[in-house]
């Protein structure tokens, strides 16, 4: 299995082949690399770098945090969705004929994973305001670490499908893992996580439970921290993502 590398800014991204993609080489703290299933992309951009630095702030309040993950998660969206399937056509303007493309049938599908992706889904739905949106509710056990399904609103049937998940951290990997599987068990053949933080813990996690994934799995993310704490939080990180957009309840 090949293993994930720069792809600098005159170079295709390798999922798509459609445009440049700016991506960094992840090591480990051992000094290796992953070998991954997932082509893994961060963004760096100095918007997106500015965007991130005030949500890791803890002085932030949350209607400041909430419009400003939105605006981060669209610049994220920008990056994820270079490789979304269109369909060549042709629209009359004023002066003559002019092709172009649009999105190909079926529409995409946006599932934010409960409840803190629903804090990234208007930032999505604004570039891609004509995908359909499910919704997966996941819960994590705070002791075993292990995430497990306790409510889902999608289609039976996912076939043909491009799905872009979305969930605030990548910490220990567990949830963003099993919401991928979920989709493919559904039939869904191309799968991009959207995440605004990942800890090195949680792509090493993803990347063992997802060896086996015979679909294309594209990680977008804003940045790699340092690491997880003894709680699995990611250090820096930003604190619990959902509380800081919804408040504590």
């Amino acid at each position: 299995m090949p293993l994930l590398r720069n792809h600098g800014p005159d170079e295709p991204c390798p999922s798509c082949q459609t445009g440049p993609r700016t991506t960094t080489r992840i090591r480990t703290a051992s000094g290796g690399r992953y070998r991954s299933p997932v082509d893994l992309c961060i963004v760096d951009h100095p918007l997106v770098a500015h965007k991130l630095t005030t949500l890791r702030d803890e002085r932030t309040d949350s209607p400041t945090f909430r419009r400003l993950t939105e605006e981060l998660v669209t610049l994220l969206a920008y990056e994820a969705t270079r490789g979304v399937r269109v369909a060549p056509v042709t629209v009359q303007t004023p002066v003559g004929a002019a092709e172009g493309v649009k999105l190909a049938p079926p529409r995409p599908l946006v599932v934010p994973i409960l409840r803190a992706g629903l804090g990234m889904l208007e930032g999505m739905t604004r570039l891609m305001p004509t995908a359909e949106v499910g919704f997966v509710g996941m819960v994590r056990d705070e002791q075993t670490l292990v995430a497990s399904t306790y409510a889902e609103r999608l289609p039976d049937d996912l076939s043909g499908r491009q799905c872009y998940v979305l969930d605030p951290m990548l910490a220990t990997g567990g949830t963003l893992a099993e919401a991928v599987r979920f989709l493919v068990r559904r039939g869904a053949d191309h799968i991009t996580c959207i995440c605004l933080l990942a800890a090195p813990e949680g792509i090493d996690r993803i990347t063992a439970l997802l060896q086996d994934l015979e679909v294309p799995c594209t990680l977008v993310t804003a940045a790699v921290d340092e690491r997880l704490d003894e709680r699995g939080y990611i250090v820096p990180g930003l604190g619990d993502a959902g509380d800081r957009l919804y408040g504590v309840v």
